[in-house]
């Protein structure tokens, strides 16, 4: 009934990733190629696990 209420899981894993990705550009700006590797391996678990939730979405 109040489904509208509800917050979209996939649009909170956007946000995220979307975080996450910016956070990265930021480290290899300022060089520390490290923690940009680290970064980038989060934002595609994230990728990931979005894509999963919009297929099931779209079942």
């Amino acid at each position: 009934m109040f489904s509208f209420l509800k917050r979209d899981p996939v649009k909170k894993l956007r946000q995220q990733y979307d975080a996450k990705a910016e956070q990265a550009m930021l480290a290899q700006r300022k060089g520390d190629m490290r923690l940009f590797a680290d970064l980038t391996a989060e934002a595609e678990e994230l990728w990931l696990q979005l894509e999963k939730l919009q297929a099931e979405a779209t079942k």
